[in-house]
C-alpha cells in the first residue's frame, strides 16, 4: 500500500497526533522508489542496467541472449540488459575495455590480440564453443585442397584479424603466392564478380545461408580441421574494474544465460520464436536456418578450458597473430 494513503486515511482527522508524526517520519526517511513500490515487510530491490554491445547486428547467434531477456532470466537477478550494436565489429571489445558499455560479444582471437596489445579485459562467459569461421568459396570453383589457393585472391572481411589468420592458416597449409584483398562484409558481391576466389571470415552457420537465398553454393574449409586450434568463437567479455564495480549483476548476467543455454537445448523452436518476436526487423528464413546450423555449437554451461585458450594463444604467438605470450588463464574470471 502507498505510504501516503496508509497514514492518511480519510478519517485522519480522528488520528492521534503521535500517530500521525510516526507516519510522517516513515515516509521521509524512505527513499521516492521504496514510497512508491515497496510495502513495509518487503525487501528493497535495486534494478542494474548492463550495457552489452554485440559484435555485429542482431543475428542467429545470439539467439541465448534474446531467450534470456524474453523470459525474464535477466529480470530475476534485477538486471536490465540494454543491447546495443556495434559499427563495427571491433568496436565492442574496445569500448568494454574501456568501460564505455558493460558487456561485450567478442572473438576468442580477437580478445587474445587485444590482450598482447595491453587491454585489460575479462572473459566471463561463453557463447559459441567452437570456431564458426572459415576459408569460404563458391562450391563450383572445384577447390579441394587449400593449396589449390596458390597464386589466387584470399579476401578476408576484418582487417589485423582475419588477415593475420589467413597468413596463418596458407603457411600451415602451403598456400604460396597468393593475394590478399579486404573485402569487408561484401563477401558475396566480391566473390561472384571474381575480385576474390576465396574468403576467409565468413561463417559456416550464417553467410553459407544467405548464399543458398541467392542461389549461390557455398563450399569452404572449417578452419580447426586444417591446421588452426579450436577455440571458442563467440565470449562475454567485461573490463576488469565494471567486473569489480558490478559483479554481483554481472554475475547475475552469466547465470540467466546459462538458465537460456538450457531452454534452448530443451526447447529450440520456442526458444527460436522468442528471438524472431524480439528482433521482427530479421528475415525469418535465413535466421531460422542459420540456427538450425549454429545450435550443436551454442554453450550450454558456463566456464571456460583454460588448457584450450593457452593453445590458441602459443598458436597465436607462433604465427604472428600476437607478439608476446599471453597467459589466457589470467583472461578467464571463475565463477564461485
Amino acid at each position: 500500500m502507498n505510504p501516503v494513503i496508509a497514514c492518511f486515511p480519510r478519517a485522519a482527522h480522528w488520528v492521534p497526533a503521535a500517530l500521525l508524526i510516526f507516519c510522517m517520519g516513515i515516509f521521509l526517511v524512505l527513499p521516492p522508489s521504496v514510497q512508491a513500490d515497496q510495502t513495509a515487510d518487503s525487501p528493497v530491490q535495486t534494478t542494474h542496467t548492463l550495457r552489452l554491445m554485440l559484435d555485429w547486428f542482431p543475428n542467429a547467434d545470439h539467439l541465448p541472449i534474446y531467450v534470456a531477456k524474453e523470459l525474464g532470466y535477466f529480470k530475476e537477478h534485477n538486471i536490465l540488459v540494454e543491447i546495443i550494436s556495434p559499427s563495427e565489429t571491433a568496436d565492442a571489445l574496445k569500448l568494454a575495455a574501456t568501460g564505455s558499455v558493460d558487456l561485450a560479444v567478442s572473438y576468442q582471437p580477437q580478445t587474445i590480440i587485444a590482450a598482447d596489445q595491453g587491454l585489460a579485459l575479462k572473459v566471463i562467459a561463453p557463447l559459441v564453443r567452437h570456431p564458426l569461421t572459415t576459408l569460404l568459396f563458391l562450391a563450383d570453383k572445384g577447390f579441394d585442397h587449400p593449396q589449390d589457393l596458390s597464386g589466387k585472391k584470399i579476401g578476408y572481411t576484418v582487417p589485423g584479424l582475419m588477415d593475420v589468420l589467413l597468413h596463418a592458416f596458407a603457411s600451415i597449409n602451403k598456400i604460396e603466392d597468393y593475394t590478399p584483398v579486404n573485402v569487408g562484409f561484401t563477401i558475396l558481391p566480391a566473390l561472384v564478380s571474381g575480385k576474390v576466389d576465396a574468403v576467409m571470415g565468413p561463417f559456416k552457420t550464417y553467410e553459407t545461408v544467405g548464399m543458398a537465398q541467392h542461389g549461390y553454393k557455398a563450399a569452404f574449409f572449417e578452419l580447426e580441421k586444417w591446421g588452426i586450434p579450436d577455440y571458442e568463437e563467440l565470449i562475454f567479455v567485461c573490463s576488469p574494474a565494471v567486473l569489480e564495480k558490478k559483479h554481483d549483476a554481472v554475475k547475475g548476467f552469466v547465470l540467466a544465460l546459462e538458465k537460456a543455454f538450457v531452454h534452448v537445448t530443451a526447447h529450440p523452436e520456442k526458444s527460436l520464436a522468442l528471438y524472431l518476436g524480439a528482433v521482427p526487423q530479421a528475415d525469418k528464413k535465413i535466421e531460422t536456418d542459420a540456427f538450425s546450423l549454429t545450435r550443436p555449437y551454442f554453450a550450454e554451461t558456463l566456464g571456460h578450458d583454460p588448457d584450450k585458450w593457452q593453445a590458441f594463444a602459443d598458436f597465436a604467438l607462433t604465427h604472428g597473430l600476437i607478439n608476446n605470450r599471453v597467459d589466457a588463464a589470467a583472461l578467464i574470471h571463475t565463477w564461485q
